[in-house]
């Protein structure tokens, strides 16, 4: 991360983090007078995202706890609860942690910051035992039990299943919400991509046809190749794509090769060239010959107009990554995947492609899903048929 990530350009650093960063400044100023207040619902939100973002710096973890009363609220004796709630917090937690209202009324939160990782039980247990061990102290063990209590590590740990997204969806509250303008902005999307993805689809269905056959003629092997991707706040899907190599190739051969890449560490064919390291690998053996001018082309990508159409994708966004691509991630690279839906073309597409080094590919992104506009949208789809064309940076 380091003197990299401090280039994310200027547009976000003082605009979404420097407005976070005032919410947040006047909420712990309140707070720290005695730490008689909670945060209100908004003010805490804020100081929320502003500790992910430190967090991805100091790389220093932090946990939220959330305590709900929502038992207690269809009992209307929610406000009385809660205060009793708030004072136990109050008293069993550091000056330096953060009680606020994640749900007005109903749910409390805490921010433990900067926690240690290194002992010998998770530390979401000993803070979970340490709250409930002061609430029933404090309430009883029968109303206590009423209340329930959870913990959030940030960063996540992985080994999440299968069927699980990515990433903590509560960890995350200021991504699933957003103001009128902005919920109308992203119908306006919606609506571009179902009307683009469909005329699209119906234009090119010749050439969709033509490839098909090609690629049942010339190969063995389905037409279509699904793989698994992640989406928005790392949901999972499968993503289409017309077979572009021999069946029962080794996967193994990408997953390294990604994991190098990721790393900074460039293949020695490029390095002899004096070249940037490319994000696929060239003269793949795995790719058939129909194979390497559907991927020169990006006309192995047209079926992706179908996952547009069913709201899996975008027609602009960030390149959808594989689920063992988000492991490796460093922290601040998962925001990537988490921000906006993925799109079969963006920033990183028109500005080089597979040339940029992996960084760079996220600072894009990052850029694009903090200054996106419907405006940028149309750039881009406009700046795609020549990125396309000219071919650089495609394998």
């Amino acid at each position: 991360m380091g003197n990299g990530y401090s280039r994310i350009p200027a547009l976000w650093e003082q605009g979404v983090l420097r407005s976070t960063a005032r919410k947040a400044a006047s909420a712990v100023g309140s707070l720290m007078e005695g730490r008689e207040e909670v945060l209100q619902e908004e003010s805490f939100r804020s100081m929320l995202t502003l500790e992910r973002r430190r967090a991805e710096r100091s790389r220093k973890p932090f946990v939220l706890m959330l305590l709900d009363a929502t038992a207690f609220a269809e009992q209307k004796i929610a406000d009385r609860f809660m205060t009793r709630v708030c004072s136990v917090l109050l008293k069993s937690t550091r000056e330096t942690d953060l009680i606020g209202w994640y749900e007005e009324g109903v749910v409390l939160g805490v921010i433990f910051t900067e926690v240690s990782s290194e002992v010998e039980k998770p530390i979401t247990e000993i803070l979970g035992s340490k709250v409930l061990h002061a609430l029933h102290g404090e309430l009883g063990r029968k109303a206590a039990a009423t209340l329930v209590v959870t913990t959030h590590l940030f960063p996540e740990s992985g080994g999440r299943g299968k069927d699980e997204t990515v990433a903590d969806s509560k960890l995350y509250p200021d991504l699933a919400r957003g103001t009128t303008k902005k919920r109308a902005l992203q119908v306006a999307k919606r609506v571009i991509d179902v009307l683009g993805s469909t005329f699209l689809l119906l234009l090119i269905s010749p050439l969709l046809a033509v490839i098909a056959i090609a690629t049942k003629l010339t190969s063995k092997g389905p037409v279509i190749f699904r793989q698994e991707r992640l989406g928005q706040s790392g949901s999972r899907f499968r993503c289409l794509k017309f077979r572009t190599m021999y069946v029962n190739n080794d996967p193994k051969i990408h997953q390294e090769y990604v994991q190098r890449f990721i790393n900074g560490q460039a293949d020695g064919e490029s390095k002899e060239s004096g070249k940037p390291a490319v994000y696929k690998i060239k003269n793949d053996s795995r790719v058939t010959p129909l194979g390497g001018f559907l991927r020169k082309t990006s006309l192995d990508e047209l079926p992706q107009f179908w996952n547009v159409l069913t709201g899996e994708m975008s027609l602009v966004g960030p390149r959808p990554s594989l689920p063992y691509e988000f492991e490796i991630y460093d922290i601040w690279h998962r925001r990537r995947v988490l921000e906006v839906k993925p799109g079969i073309t963006g920033l990183w597409q028109v500005s080089g492609r597979s040339r940029t080094c992996f960084d760079d590919m996220v600072r894009l992104d990052l850029r694009y899903s903090q200054s996106w506009s419907i405006w940028l949208d149309v750039k881009i789809l406009l700046a795609t048929p020549g990125a396309v064309l000219s071919g650089d940076g495609a394998y």
